[in-house]
């Protein structure tokens, strides 16, 4: 069995799906700016919390 991709169909006839590789690279975007300033606000604020 080999792990490069083939052209053939899988067990139940369905051919693979290709998502582009551009379009997963903006979705993480889109998901990981957001999420990023979010964890960095959150952070901050606990750092004033606790430190004073």
């Amino acid at each position: 069995m080999s792990t490069s991709i083939s052209k053939e169909q899988s067990a139940d006839g369905q051919h693979p799906v290709h998502t582009p590789t551009g379009l997963i690279a903006f979705a993480w975007t889109l998901v990981g700016v957001p999420l990023a300033y979010g964890l960095y606000q959150t952070v901050k604020t606990a750092l004033t919390l606790f430190t004073g």
